[in-house]
Protein backbone atom coordinates (compact mmCIF):
# COMPACT_ATOMS: atom_id res chain seq x y z
CA UNK A 1 0.00 0.00 0.00
CA UNK A 2 1.19 3.67 -0.76
CA UNK A 3 1.29 5.94 1.92
CA UNK A 4 -0.34 9.34 2.73
CA UNK A 5 -1.03 12.05 4.87
CA UNK A 6 -4.64 12.21 4.83
CA UNK A 7 -7.00 10.21 2.80
CA UNK A 8 -10.65 12.88 3.36
CA UNK A 9 -13.57 10.51 2.76
CA UNK A 10 -16.44 12.39 1.61
CA UNK A 11 -20.25 11.82 -0.07
CA UNK A 12 -19.59 13.55 -2.87
CA UNK A 13 -16.06 15.24 -4.74
CA UNK A 14 -16.62 18.08 -7.16
CA UNK A 15 -13.62 18.45 -8.54
CA UNK A 16 -14.71 21.39 -10.96
CA UNK A 17 -12.68 19.87 -13.36
CA UNK A 18 -13.45 17.45 -15.79
CA UNK A 19 -16.33 20.30 -16.10
CA UNK A 20 -19.94 18.89 -14.79
CA UNK A 21 -18.81 15.84 -12.50
CA UNK A 22 -19.77 14.65 -10.00
CA UNK A 23 -18.32 11.88 -7.80
CA UNK A 24 -19.88 9.96 -5.68
CA UNK A 25 -18.40 8.47 -2.38
CA UNK A 26 -15.18 9.07 -3.34
CA UNK A 27 -11.96 9.59 -1.18
CA UNK A 28 -9.45 12.68 -1.91
CA UNK A 29 -6.00 11.36 -0.92
CA UNK A 30 -3.35 14.24 0.28
CA UNK A 31 0.65 13.46 0.42
CA UNK A 32 3.11 15.78 0.73
CA UNK A 33 0.82 18.80 0.23
CA UNK A 34 -0.75 18.13 -2.84
CA UNK A 35 -3.45 15.67 -3.88
CA UNK A 36 -2.10 12.22 -5.08
CA UNK A 37 -5.29 10.82 -5.74
CA UNK A 38 -9.24 10.81 -6.34
CA UNK A 39 -10.78 7.57 -6.09
CA UNK A 40 -13.85 5.40 -5.32
CA UNK A 41 -13.83 5.23 -1.05
CA UNK A 42 -13.62 1.30 -1.02
CA UNK A 43 -10.86 1.39 -3.58
CA UNK A 44 -8.83 4.37 -2.26
CA UNK A 45 -8.49 2.60 1.41
CA UNK A 46 -7.42 -0.85 -0.69
CA UNK A 47 -4.50 1.37 -2.32
CA UNK A 48 -3.44 4.24 0.17
CA UNK A 49 -2.77 4.30 3.99
CA UNK A 50 -2.85 7.13 5.49
CA UNK A 51 -1.81 9.13 8.95
CA UNK A 52 -5.19 10.23 9.61
CA UNK A 53 -8.55 9.18 7.99
CA UNK A 54 -11.18 11.90 7.77
CA UNK A 55 -14.83 10.75 7.05
CA UNK A 56 -17.13 13.30 6.32
CA UNK A 57 -20.76 11.25 5.03
CA UNK A 58 -22.40 13.91 4.35
CA UNK A 59 -20.29 16.88 2.76
CA UNK A 60 -19.24 17.55 -0.83
CA UNK A 61 -15.50 18.71 -0.47
CA UNK A 62 -15.04 21.28 -3.81
CA UNK A 63 -11.78 23.12 -4.54
CA UNK A 64 -11.16 26.33 -2.19
CA UNK A 65 -13.38 29.33 -3.00
CA UNK A 66 -11.25 32.30 -4.61
CA UNK A 67 -12.05 35.50 -4.16
CA UNK A 68 -10.43 37.59 -6.87
CA UNK A 69 -10.91 41.36 -5.72
CA UNK A 70 -10.89 42.56 -2.17
CA UNK A 71 -9.64 44.74 -0.16
CA UNK A 72 -8.95 42.69 3.37
CA UNK A 73 -7.81 45.42 5.58
CA UNK A 74 -11.62 47.31 5.22
CA UNK A 75 -13.00 44.90 6.93
CA UNK A 76 -12.02 47.42 10.42
CA UNK A 77 -14.79 49.44 7.91
CA UNK A 78 -17.79 46.97 7.96
CA UNK A 79 -20.82 49.44 7.79
CA UNK A 80 -19.33 52.87 7.99
CA UNK A 81 -21.64 54.85 5.85
CA UNK A 82 -23.58 52.82 4.13
CA UNK A 83 -26.22 53.68 1.50
CA UNK A 84 -24.33 56.16 -0.39
CA UNK A 85 -23.31 56.48 -3.89
CA UNK A 86 -19.63 55.39 -4.86
CA UNK A 87 -17.98 58.60 -4.94
CA UNK A 88 -19.57 60.13 -2.61
CA UNK A 89 -18.85 57.14 -0.15
CA UNK A 90 -15.10 57.20 -1.31
CA UNK A 91 -14.71 61.37 -0.85
CA UNK A 92 -16.76 62.28 1.60
CA UNK A 93 -16.08 58.82 3.78
CA UNK A 94 -13.68 56.57 3.41
CA UNK A 95 -11.21 58.32 2.11
CA UNK A 96 -10.76 60.64 5.26
CA UNK A 97 -11.15 57.88 7.43
CA UNK A 98 -8.06 55.85 5.54
CA UNK A 99 -6.17 59.36 5.46
CA UNK A 100 -6.87 59.18 9.26
CA UNK A 101 -6.02 55.52 10.25
CA UNK A 102 -4.36 53.49 7.93
CA UNK A 103 -1.23 51.90 9.02
CA UNK A 104 0.70 48.80 8.90
CA UNK A 105 -1.02 47.74 12.49
CA UNK A 106 -4.66 48.95 10.76
CA UNK A 107 -4.20 46.36 7.50
CA UNK A 108 -2.54 44.02 9.59
CA UNK A 109 -5.52 43.62 11.98
CA UNK A 110 -8.24 44.13 9.40
CA UNK A 111 -6.40 41.70 6.95
CA UNK A 112 -6.27 39.36 10.06
CA UNK A 113 -9.96 39.86 10.72
CA UNK A 114 -10.98 39.38 6.95
CA UNK A 115 -8.80 35.82 7.13
CA UNK A 116 -10.78 34.33 9.69
CA UNK A 117 -14.12 35.00 8.14
CA UNK A 118 -12.94 34.10 4.73
CA UNK A 119 -11.60 31.01 6.27
CA UNK A 120 -14.95 30.23 7.59
CA UNK A 121 -16.85 31.24 4.39
CA UNK A 122 -14.63 28.23 2.60
CA UNK A 123 -12.09 30.56 0.85
CA UNK A 124 -9.05 29.48 0.63
CA UNK A 125 -7.34 32.39 -1.85
CA UNK A 126 -8.02 36.21 -2.20
CA UNK A 127 -6.35 38.98 -4.32
CA UNK A 128 -6.05 41.87 -2.06
CA UNK A 129 -5.43 45.55 -3.40
CA UNK A 130 -4.65 47.75 -0.52
CA UNK A 131 -2.16 50.08 1.08
CA UNK A 132 0.95 48.78 3.53
CA UNK A 133 0.53 45.64 0.96
CA UNK A 134 3.68 43.56 3.20
CA UNK A 135 1.29 43.94 6.39
CA UNK A 136 -1.32 42.09 4.68
CA UNK A 137 1.21 39.46 3.67
CA UNK A 138 2.23 38.81 6.98
CA UNK A 139 -1.30 38.72 7.94
CA UNK A 140 -2.20 35.84 5.03
CA UNK A 141 0.92 33.83 6.14
CA UNK A 142 -0.45 33.78 9.74
CA UNK A 143 -3.56 32.84 8.47
CA UNK A 144 -2.11 30.20 6.12
CA UNK A 145 -4.25 31.63 3.56
CA UNK A 146 -3.04 31.66 0.36
CA UNK A 147 -2.90 35.38 -1.30
CA UNK A 148 -2.12 37.49 -4.00
CA UNK A 149 -1.01 40.76 -2.90
CA UNK A 150 -1.36 43.76 -5.16
CA UNK A 151 1.34 46.64 -4.96
CA UNK A 152 -0.80 49.38 -5.34
CA UNK A 153 -0.13 52.31 -7.06
CA UNK A 154 -2.25 55.90 -7.50
CA UNK A 155 -0.71 59.33 -8.15
CA UNK A 156 -1.81 60.89 -4.44
CA UNK A 157 0.17 60.67 -1.24
CA UNK A 158 -1.29 58.60 1.37
CA UNK A 159 0.57 57.71 4.79
CA UNK A 160 1.75 54.25 2.81
CA UNK A 161 3.20 56.14 -0.26
CA UNK A 162 4.50 59.99 -1.12
CA UNK A 163 3.56 59.26 -5.07
CA UNK A 164 3.30 56.86 -7.79
CA UNK A 165 7.06 55.80 -8.03
CA UNK A 166 7.55 55.42 -4.68
CA UNK A 167 4.24 53.14 -4.52
CA UNK A 168 5.83 51.03 -7.17
CA UNK A 169 9.11 50.79 -5.57
CA UNK A 170 8.09 49.45 -2.17
CA UNK A 171 5.92 47.73 -4.26
CA UNK A 172 8.51 45.66 -5.95
CA UNK A 173 10.50 45.67 -2.51
CA UNK A 174 8.14 43.55 -0.86
CA UNK A 175 7.67 41.03 -3.59
CA UNK A 176 11.15 40.63 -3.34
CA UNK A 177 11.32 40.06 0.45
CA UNK A 178 8.53 37.45 0.32
CA UNK A 179 9.41 35.99 -2.98
CA UNK A 180 10.39 32.43 -1.20
CA UNK A 181 6.70 32.10 0.41
CA UNK A 182 4.98 30.01 -1.49
CA UNK A 183 1.12 30.82 -0.24
CA UNK A 184 2.17 33.94 -1.98
CA UNK A 185 2.01 35.59 -5.11
CA UNK A 186 2.25 39.23 -6.55
CA UNK A 187 0.07 41.72 -8.79
CA UNK A 188 0.87 45.00 -9.92
CA UNK A 189 -2.69 47.02 -8.68
CA UNK A 190 -2.98 50.39 -9.60
CA UNK A 191 -5.79 51.68 -8.20
CA UNK A 192 -8.17 52.93 -11.29
CA UNK A 193 -7.64 54.99 -14.74
CA UNK A 194 -8.84 58.19 -12.66
CA UNK A 195 -6.38 57.95 -10.00
CA UNK A 196 -3.25 56.46 -12.42
CA UNK A 197 -1.22 59.07 -15.04
CA UNK A 198 -0.09 57.29 -18.61
CA UNK A 199 3.13 57.82 -17.47
CA UNK A 200 2.68 55.40 -14.85
CA UNK A 201 0.59 52.81 -16.55
CA UNK A 202 3.91 53.02 -19.11
CA UNK A 203 5.72 51.85 -15.83
CA UNK A 204 3.23 48.99 -14.88
CA UNK A 205 2.88 47.94 -18.26
CA UNK A 206 7.12 47.62 -18.40
CA UNK A 207 7.33 46.15 -14.76
CA UNK A 208 4.33 43.47 -15.71
CA UNK A 209 6.23 42.28 -18.77
CA UNK A 210 9.13 41.94 -17.10
CA UNK A 211 8.57 40.11 -14.31
CA UNK A 212 5.04 38.36 -15.84
CA UNK A 213 3.06 39.64 -12.99
CA UNK A 214 -1.18 40.37 -13.40
CA UNK A 215 -2.44 43.95 -13.72
CA UNK A 216 -5.53 44.23 -11.11
CA UNK A 217 -7.05 47.66 -11.63
CA UNK A 218 -10.85 48.57 -11.32
CA UNK A 219 -12.36 49.43 -14.56
CA UNK A 220 -15.76 51.08 -16.29
CA UNK A 221 -17.13 50.85 -12.35
CA UNK A 222 -19.42 53.52 -12.70
CA UNK A 223 -21.14 55.64 -15.40
CA UNK A 224 -19.45 59.02 -13.60
CA UNK A 225 -15.82 57.00 -14.06
CA UNK A 226 -16.59 56.98 -17.59
CA UNK A 227 -17.91 60.62 -18.31
CA UNK A 228 -14.56 61.63 -16.52
CA UNK A 229 -12.38 60.06 -18.62
CA UNK A 230 -13.93 61.53 -21.98
CA UNK A 231 -13.69 64.65 -20.32
CA UNK A 232 -10.00 64.56 -19.57
CA UNK A 233 -8.64 62.10 -22.13
CA UNK A 234 -11.33 62.08 -24.76
CA UNK A 235 -11.31 58.48 -24.32
CA UNK A 236 -13.40 55.26 -22.66
CA UNK A 237 -11.16 54.20 -19.92
CA UNK A 238 -11.07 50.92 -21.49
CA UNK A 239 -9.84 52.48 -24.44
CA UNK A 240 -7.66 54.18 -22.78
CA UNK A 241 -6.00 51.28 -21.66
CA UNK A 242 -6.48 49.27 -24.80
CA UNK A 243 -3.93 52.40 -26.30
CA UNK A 244 -1.63 52.16 -23.39
CA UNK A 245 -0.95 48.45 -24.32
CA UNK A 246 -2.65 47.41 -21.23
CA UNK A 247 -5.52 45.26 -22.46
CA UNK A 248 -4.75 41.43 -22.47
CA UNK A 249 -4.28 37.92 -20.60
CA UNK A 250 -2.51 39.70 -17.26
CA UNK A 251 -5.31 42.53 -16.98
CA UNK A 252 -7.69 41.67 -14.18
CA UNK A 253 -10.48 44.37 -14.96
CA UNK A 254 -12.90 44.53 -11.41
CA UNK A 255 -16.43 45.31 -11.83
CA UNK A 256 -16.34 45.79 -15.55
CA UNK A 257 -20.05 47.30 -14.91
CA UNK A 258 -20.44 49.60 -18.13
CA UNK A 259 -18.06 47.58 -20.91
CA UNK A 260 -19.99 48.16 -24.04
CA UNK A 261 -20.55 45.16 -26.79
CA UNK A 262 -17.60 46.35 -28.97
CA UNK A 263 -15.28 46.43 -25.22
CA UNK A 264 -16.60 42.84 -24.25
CA UNK A 265 -15.87 41.79 -27.87
CA UNK A 266 -12.27 43.59 -27.34
CA UNK A 267 -11.71 42.06 -23.62
CA UNK A 268 -12.53 38.40 -25.17
CA UNK A 269 -10.15 38.56 -28.39
CA UNK A 270 -7.49 40.16 -26.37
CA UNK A 271 -7.94 37.66 -23.11
CA UNK A 272 -7.95 39.75 -20.61
CA UNK A 273 -10.06 38.62 -17.05
CA UNK A 274 -12.83 40.35 -15.36
CA UNK A 275 -13.49 40.28 -11.30
CA UNK A 276 -17.24 40.34 -11.05
CA UNK A 277 -18.51 41.61 -7.86
CA UNK A 278 -22.48 41.43 -8.13
CA UNK A 279 -22.83 42.39 -4.17
CA UNK A 280 -21.01 45.30 -4.03
CA UNK A 281 -21.85 46.68 -7.36
CA UNK A 282 -26.00 46.63 -6.48
CA UNK A 283 -25.15 47.74 -2.76
CA UNK A 284 -23.25 50.97 -4.37
CA UNK A 285 -25.62 51.02 -7.10
CA UNK A 286 -22.95 50.62 -9.89
CA UNK A 287 -25.03 48.68 -11.95
CA UNK A 288 -25.15 45.34 -12.92
CA UNK A 289 -22.62 43.43 -15.27
CA UNK A 290 -23.79 41.74 -18.29
CA UNK A 291 -20.77 39.27 -18.85
CA UNK A 292 -23.03 36.00 -19.64
CA UNK A 293 -22.04 34.71 -23.21
CA UNK A 294 -19.14 36.89 -23.13
CA UNK A 295 -16.53 34.53 -24.13
CA UNK A 296 -14.28 36.41 -21.42
CA UNK A 297 -12.82 34.24 -18.66
CA UNK A 298 -15.02 36.08 -15.61
CA UNK A 299 -14.14 34.89 -12.08
CA UNK A 300 -15.98 36.34 -8.51
CA UNK A 301 -15.25 38.89 -6.14
CA UNK A 302 -16.57 40.46 -2.57
CA UNK A 303 -14.80 43.85 -2.98
CA UNK A 304 -14.33 45.15 0.33
CA UNK A 305 -16.70 44.29 3.32
CA UNK A 306 -16.96 48.37 3.54
CA UNK A 307 -18.78 48.03 0.64
CA UNK A 308 -20.81 45.31 0.30
CA UNK A 309 -20.51 43.94 3.63
CA UNK A 310 -19.79 40.44 4.06
CA UNK A 311 -16.54 38.00 2.05
CA UNK A 312 -19.23 35.71 1.64
CA UNK A 313 -18.24 33.94 -1.68
CA UNK A 314 -20.98 31.71 -1.46
CA UNK A 315 -23.55 35.22 -1.55
CA UNK A 316 -21.52 36.08 -4.58
CA UNK A 317 -22.12 32.87 -6.24
CA UNK A 318 -25.94 32.63 -5.97
CA UNK A 319 -26.24 36.32 -6.86
CA UNK A 320 -24.32 36.15 -10.22
CA UNK A 321 -26.14 33.18 -11.08
CA UNK A 322 -29.61 35.29 -10.00
CA UNK A 323 -28.75 38.29 -11.92
CA UNK A 324 -27.45 36.47 -15.14
CA UNK A 325 -30.89 34.94 -15.24
CA UNK A 326 -32.96 37.80 -14.24
CA UNK A 327 -30.95 40.30 -16.42
CA UNK A 328 -31.43 38.37 -19.85
CA UNK A 329 -34.76 36.56 -18.75
CA UNK A 330 -33.86 33.04 -19.51
CA UNK A 331 -33.89 31.07 -16.57
CA UNK A 332 -30.91 29.06 -18.23
CA UNK A 333 -28.08 31.25 -18.14
CA UNK A 334 -25.65 30.70 -15.42
CA UNK A 335 -25.68 27.06 -14.45
CA UNK A 336 -24.89 26.79 -10.91
CA UNK A 337 -22.15 24.95 -12.27
CA UNK A 338 -20.70 27.70 -14.29
CA UNK A 339 -21.17 30.30 -11.03
CA UNK A 340 -19.13 27.45 -8.83
CA UNK A 341 -16.71 27.67 -11.37
CA UNK A 342 -16.44 31.28 -11.18
CA UNK A 343 -15.93 31.14 -7.66
CA UNK A 344 -13.10 28.21 -7.72
CA UNK A 345 -11.34 27.83 -11.46
CA UNK A 346 -11.64 31.29 -12.96
CA UNK A 347 -10.34 32.80 -10.44
CA UNK A 348 -7.30 30.76 -10.61
CA UNK A 349 -6.81 31.06 -14.17
CA UNK A 350 -7.06 34.99 -13.60
CA UNK A 351 -4.19 35.12 -10.97
CA UNK A 352 -2.25 32.46 -13.55
CA UNK A 353 -2.62 30.01 -10.45
CA UNK A 354 -4.65 27.80 -12.45
CA UNK A 355 -1.76 24.92 -12.67
CA UNK A 356 -1.76 24.67 -9.06
CA UNK A 357 -5.44 25.75 -7.39
CA UNK A 358 -8.63 25.98 -8.89
CA UNK A 359 -9.97 22.89 -9.06
CA UNK A 360 -8.92 18.83 -7.58
CA UNK A 361 -6.74 17.19 -9.81
CA UNK A 362 -3.79 14.43 -9.19
CA UNK A 363 -0.71 16.61 -8.78
CA UNK A 364 -2.68 20.03 -7.41
CA UNK A 365 -2.00 21.48 -4.19
CA UNK A 366 -4.82 19.82 -1.55
CA UNK A 367 -6.17 23.32 -1.19
CA UNK A 368 -10.02 21.29 -0.33
CA UNK A 369 -13.03 22.57 1.37
CA UNK A 370 -15.80 20.45 2.63
CA UNK A 371 -19.36 21.57 2.68
CA UNK A 372 -21.57 19.99 4.68
CA UNK A 373 -25.27 19.12 2.84
CA UNK A 374 -26.73 17.19 5.53
CA UNK A 375 -28.71 20.04 7.15
CA UNK A 376 -32.02 20.33 7.47
CA UNK A 377 -31.87 23.47 5.04
CA UNK A 378 -30.21 21.46 2.55
CA UNK A 379 -32.24 18.54 2.40
CA UNK A 380 -33.62 16.87 0.55
CA UNK A 381 -30.32 16.84 -1.88
CA UNK A 382 -30.62 15.83 -5.51
CA UNK A 383 -27.79 17.77 -6.98
CA UNK A 384 -25.26 19.10 -4.88
CA UNK A 385 -23.68 21.52 -7.48
CA UNK A 386 -27.12 23.48 -7.50
CA UNK A 387 -27.21 23.59 -3.74
CA UNK A 388 -23.37 24.77 -3.29
CA UNK A 389 -24.90 27.69 -5.00
CA UNK A 390 -28.86 28.20 -4.37
CA UNK A 391 -29.35 26.64 -0.67
CA UNK A 392 -26.39 26.12 1.25
CA UNK A 393 -24.14 28.83 2.83
CA UNK A 394 -20.67 29.33 4.46
CA UNK A 395 -22.53 28.54 7.63
CA UNK A 396 -22.27 24.87 6.15
CA UNK A 397 -18.21 25.45 5.20
CA UNK A 398 -16.76 22.41 8.34
CA UNK A 399 -13.69 21.83 7.16
CA UNK A 400 -10.89 23.62 4.94
CA UNK A 401 -7.21 21.89 4.02
CA UNK A 402 -4.74 24.56 2.17
CA UNK A 403 -1.43 23.20 0.92
CA UNK A 404 -2.89 19.93 2.69
CA UNK A 405 -2.61 21.62 5.97
CA UNK A 406 -5.71 21.70 8.01
CA UNK A 407 -6.84 25.12 8.72
CA UNK A 408 -10.31 25.03 9.72
CA UNK A 409 -12.46 21.57 11.44
CA UNK A 410 -15.54 21.30 12.36
CA UNK A 411 -16.17 25.28 11.99
CA UNK A 412 -13.01 25.88 14.24
CA UNK A 413 -10.20 27.85 13.02
CA UNK A 414 -7.15 26.29 13.82
CA UNK A 415 -4.53 29.45 13.04
CA UNK A 416 -6.58 32.31 14.26
CA UNK A 417 -8.12 33.16 17.74
CA UNK A 418 -11.68 34.78 16.86
CA UNK A 419 -11.62 35.91 20.10
CA UNK A 420 -9.23 38.23 19.84
CA UNK A 421 -9.50 39.34 16.30
CA UNK A 422 -13.53 40.33 17.87
CA UNK A 423 -11.32 42.33 20.90
CA UNK A 424 -9.52 43.92 18.31
CA UNK A 425 -12.05 44.95 15.85
CA UNK A 426 -13.75 46.75 18.72
CA UNK A 427 -10.94 48.31 19.82
CA UNK A 428 -10.69 49.45 16.05
CA UNK A 429 -14.61 50.28 15.99
CA UNK A 430 -14.27 52.71 19.13
CA UNK A 431 -10.86 54.55 17.28
CA UNK A 432 -12.90 55.30 14.41
CA UNK A 433 -15.96 56.41 15.56
CA UNK A 434 -15.01 58.64 18.08
CA UNK A 435 -13.09 60.18 15.35
CA UNK A 436 -15.53 60.18 12.45
CA UNK A 437 -18.16 61.74 14.33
Amino acid sequence: MQQADIIINARWVIPVEPAFTVLDHHSIIIAKGNIAAILPTAEAHVRFTARQTVTLDEHALIPGLINLHTHAAMTLMRGMADDLPLMEWLKHHIWPAESRHVSPAFVRDGTLLACAEMLRGGTTCFNDMYFFPDAAAEAALEAGVRATIGMIAMEFPTAYASDADDYLHKGLDIRDRFSSEPLLSFSLAPHAPYTVSDKTFGKILTYAEQLELPIHIHLHETQDEIQQSLSQYQLRPAQRLQNLGLLGPNLIAVHAVHLNKDEIATFARMGCHVAHCPASNLKLASGIARLERAHINVGLGSDGAASNNSLDMFQEMRLAALLAKGGSGKAEELPAFEALQMATLNGAKALGLEENIGSLLPGKAADIVAVNLGDVETQPCYDPVSHLVYAAGREHVTHVWINGRAILENRNLLTLDVKSLAAQAIAWHDCIARKHE
